[in-house]
């Protein structure tokens, strides 16, 4: 029996300013001891020669932990025709697959860095990314909160295994919304799967990926930006170990 432990959401406005709300514990947290995995290949052999330095201070730790995937390749679900009634030759179809392309370079972007597979079922996926609007928000007084472009959640649950303790595991949901066109598709998507990578925080310049706004000509992926994911990497956490009842 899969166990829902907890769900976390990182808000990214049309600004891109991302908020979040902490992660539920699960019972046994106690039990737990946050270890260090070792980091995938690529990540491990990056090096900056010209020590850009990185925004590690701006990464939230979490109860359990950061945010770290520990068996690779991660695998990735982009949105397609089949999750859309439109007909193939459509307006709505043809916007669809401009959209895939620019997000597809988005993982291609992260991928010379981080391993990532693309599959064909959602099911099957670790982050899953969606041309959709995000759902809206309501303030604790019940107001409607302003709509955002782009946004990031993760959710914790047991990943059950035969014959050994089941492990505390992540899931990402990636929304991308469909009023953003060209470049700007694949800048909005490659900050939230930094999100979803481990970068949970935002950067303060705006050279980085991970600037906490949309700029008027986004840049590719930085050196802080990797200096950064691989600082995360080195960290310890919860996820992708054994849970102890």
């Amino acid at each position: 029996m899969r166990r829902i432990l907890g769900i976390a959401i990182a808000l990214c406005t049309c600004l891109l300013i991302a908020t979040s709300s902490p992660a539920a514990s699960p019972d046994n947290a106690e039990s737990l001891v946050a270890k260090a995995h070792p980091l995938p290949p690529a990540l491990a052999r990056w090096q900056d020669p010209n020590n850009s330095g990185d925004y590690f201070d701006r990464v939230q730790e979490l109860d359990i932990g950061y945010l770290i995937w520990s068996e690779f390749p991660v695998k990735i679900y982009l949105e397609n025709l089949e999750e859309s009634d439109a007909p193939p030759d459509s307006f709505q179809a043809k916007a669809l697959q401009a959209w895939q392309k620019q997000v597809l370079a988005a993982v291609q972007s992260w991928n010379a860095y981080f391993p990532l597979v693309r599959v064909d079922n959602p099911e099957k996926a670790d982050i899953t990314i969606w041309r959709r609007r995000p759902p809206l928000r309501l303030s604790p007084t019940r107001e409607i909160l302003p709509a955002r472009s782009a946004e990031a959640r993760y959710e914790l649950y047991a990943r059950e295994r035969v014959d050994a303790p089941a492990i505390l595991s992540h899931r990402f949901t990636i929304f991308l919304s469909p009023t953003q066109v060209g470049e700007y598709i694949q800048s909005a998507a490659s900050h939230e799967i930094g999100h979803a990578l481990g970068i949970w925080g935002h950067s303060p310049l705006e050279t980085d990926t991970m600037y906490f706004s949309q700029v008027r000509r986004p840049g590719p992926i930085s050196a802080r930006d990797i200096n950064t994911l691989k600082r995360v990497y080195q960290q310890p956490t919860h996820l992708g170990w054994p849970l102890v009842d």
